[in-house]
């Protein structure tokens, strides 16, 4: 039987960066739909569950994505509540890369410095992936200050991440008010997830901050962490080790992959930030 992915986008055209993944991971065809709306969300997924009796729908999942991913959230939302008893299909969300991205960026972190261990991180960027690393870092146990341009922006990404972390865990930092020094002061970790083309802190004050791993998910010229490379993959420097978007790219690849397949494993797996992260610690 053929492995079928519904993929449910929010975006005018579906992505089509996951759709080649999801066929490289396996899947056997694809049904892309692009502009999904929460309230077709219903028809759609119940398309994909009355069509397979209970013991084939593992061969059926869906895939929500899309470039704003509170929209996805919603679609995700939608799409669980169609379920009942064994009529179930799993679901992945991924909105923009952010859980795979997160996932990949904190693994890497995680090579360098314990993270079980009581470790301060700064996570620059209460977008998407930023949001996503935050809260994957805070469910290990980890401070972290997650800094916005505003500290009204910053304080409302933290109070969303408070429904699934420890508040406490969590220090929203306004960046237009607080300099970079103190954001980074004490940190042994740095995840820069800010907008693409924009560096959000310089060269200078990254080598002096005391920082044991800086990782920079920025490709888009010029990079978001000066002196970090777009391809660095643990490249030690000046006694940090960092990682580009790039450098990171290949386990959040790995990632993508691996969740796309364990979609097809059985036919009640709902995977968002927690699984996608738990399934990186697996392959990693």
């Amino acid at each position: 039987m053929q492995k079928i992915l519904v993929c449910l986008d929010t975006d005018p055209q579906a992505s089509v960066f996951d759709s080649v993944v999801a066929l490289d991971a396996g899947v056997d065809q694809l049904f892309r739909h692009s502009g999904v709306a929460p309230e077709q969300v219903e028809a759609l997924v119940h398309g994909a569950m009355f069509t397979r009796g209970p013991a084939d729908l593992r061969n059926t999942a869906v895939f929500v994505g899309g470039s704003d991913v509170a929209a996805a959230e919603a679609l995700l939302a939608r799409t669980t509540a169609c379920f009942f008893g064994p009529m179930r299909v799993s679901v992945l969300l991924d909105a923009g890369g952010s859980n795979t991205t997160a996932a990949a960026a904190v693994i890497a972190a995680g090579r360098h410095v314990d993270l079980n261990g009581g470790a301060d991180a700064a996570v620059i960027g209460a977008g998407p992936v930023g949001l996503r690393a935050a809260q994957m870092l805070a469910g290990q146990g980890v401070s972290v200050r997650l800094a916005s341009r505003t500290l009204a922006r910053a304080n409302e990404a933290c109070e969303s991440l408070a429904r699934v972390v420890d508040r406490d865990r969590l220090t929203p930092i306004g960046a237009d008010e607080t300099p970079a020094t103190e954001l980074l002061a004490g940190a042994q970790v740095l995840i820069a997830a800010g907008p693409a083309g924009v560096e959000v802190l310089d060269e200078a004050t990254r080598a002096a901050a005391d920082l044991r791993v800086a990782i920079d998910l920025n490709a888009v010229p010029p990079l978001g962490v000066g002196g970090i490379g777009v391809t660095d993959k643990g490249v030690g420097r000046g006694g940090q080790v960092h990682y580009g978007a790039i450098g990171v790219g290949g386990t959040k690849m790995k990632i993508h992959k691996a969740a796309l397949c364990r979609l097809f494993e059985s036919n009640d797996a709902v995977l968002d930030a927690a699984e996608v992260y738990a399934i990186g610690q697996s392959i990693e």
